[in-house]
């Protein structure tokens, strides 16, 4: 089994509006001092910049981010991409503004994960209060699999973001992604699949997988993907492989969205108002509670060779858009 008992279609419609309200709350509780005099002030001027982000928008970029989050396909290339079709990239505030609004909305992908995932949640933290020796063992595998991103992205996030943040190294890396996936599905049957449960991951094994997922920094490539591959590489069967990638996940997003928050909380409320980033925290959380259980049922019968020519296809589109003009880097 890739996850724990998927809720009832009763308990799934209760956890969409508990995440919707808990994304209500924690828009509230962030916001920083001071943004809702500036977004009301916007909203009264004429020409506000607030406005500049209609709903349909938000909708569209909370779809987007949504589906993409945890497919190895990267949401970061397909959120970049569409800012710039939306024409949310003309002004620098706007477009500093638009990279983290994309990363805020992660939450409502964050909270799709907690709901599937609410049994590994619970066992974690049974391990925690020394209860469950297999949940500890969990939070330990996560723990070290999170260091290395957190070290790197500290040390060359601001770097990243000025020299990879463009639609080149996106196009790049869905055109290289496709085909190392196409050729690792190809020799995936050689693989010794010894790892069957997330909480048996070793130590040193989590620390690569870690590492791994460092290397999804590079805008395009998917953290999904990578880690993925990382984990089935070093012997974990695809279900193990899938769920310690949105464990993952949660993990590494949740600590993105709130750092986010804490530093560019302003300009986003300021740029966009409340309304539009919490309607698009809440159509990226419905969008990826059906992204992930869709992909969790499709991996139990199907190898990820959709996903390896679904990035070459992106990416081909991605390149002529460039080489035509549509869309610049």
């Amino acid at each position: 089994m890739l996850t724990q008992r998927i809720a009832s279609p009763a308990s799934r419609r209760r956890w969409l509006l508990g995440a919707a309200l808990a994304a209500l709350a924690a828009f509230v509780l962030t916001r920083p001092a001071g943004a809702a005099a500036g977004a009301a002030s916007s909203a009264v001027a004429g020409g506000s910049e607030a406005a500049q982000l209609k709903l349909w928008q938000a909708i569209v970029l909370g779809v987007v981010e949504g589906v993409t989050e945890y497919l190895p396909v990267s949401s970061t290339g397909h959120l970049l991409i569409t800012t710039k079709l939306l024409g949310l990239n003309d002004t620098q505030t706007m477009r500093d503004a638009a990279d983290s609004y994309a990363i805020v909305i992660q939450v409502g992908a964050i909270l799709a994960v907690l709901g599937i995932y609410r049994d590994r949640f619970a066992l974690m933290i049974s391990g925690v209060l020394g209860r469950s020796r297999e949940g500890l063992l969990l939070v330990r595998s996560l723990i070290i699999a999170t260091v290395p991103a957190v070290v790197i992205a500290l040390i060359f996030d601001d770097w990243i973001k000025a020299k990879l943040l463009g639609a080149w190294p996106v196009t790049i890396a869905w055109l290289v992604g496709g085909v190392v996936i196409l050729v690792f599905v190809h020799y995936q049957d050689r693989l010794n699949e010894h790892i069957t449960s997330v909480a048996s991951i070793p130590p040193l094994s989590a620390l690569i997988i870690g590492f791994a997922q460092a290397i999804a920094m590079w805008p395009g490539t998917s953290r999904s993907f990578v880690t993925l591959l990382g984990a089935m590489l070093l012997g974990c069967s695809i279900g193990v492989a899938v769920e310690f990638a949105f464990l993952l996940g949660f993990v590494t997003l949740t600590g993105a969205s709130m750092y986010e928050l804490a530093k560019h909380g302003s300009e986003i409320f300021d740029q966009f108002g409340v309304v539009s980033p919490l309607v698009g925290v809440v159509a990226a959380g419905v969008a990826a509670f059906a992204s992930v259980r869709w992909m969790i049922g499709y991996l139990q019968k199907h190898p990820l060779t959709i996903f390896g020519w679904y990035r070459l296809a992106i990416g081909a589109l991605s390149l002529v858009l460039l080489l035509t003009g549509v869309i610049d880097n």
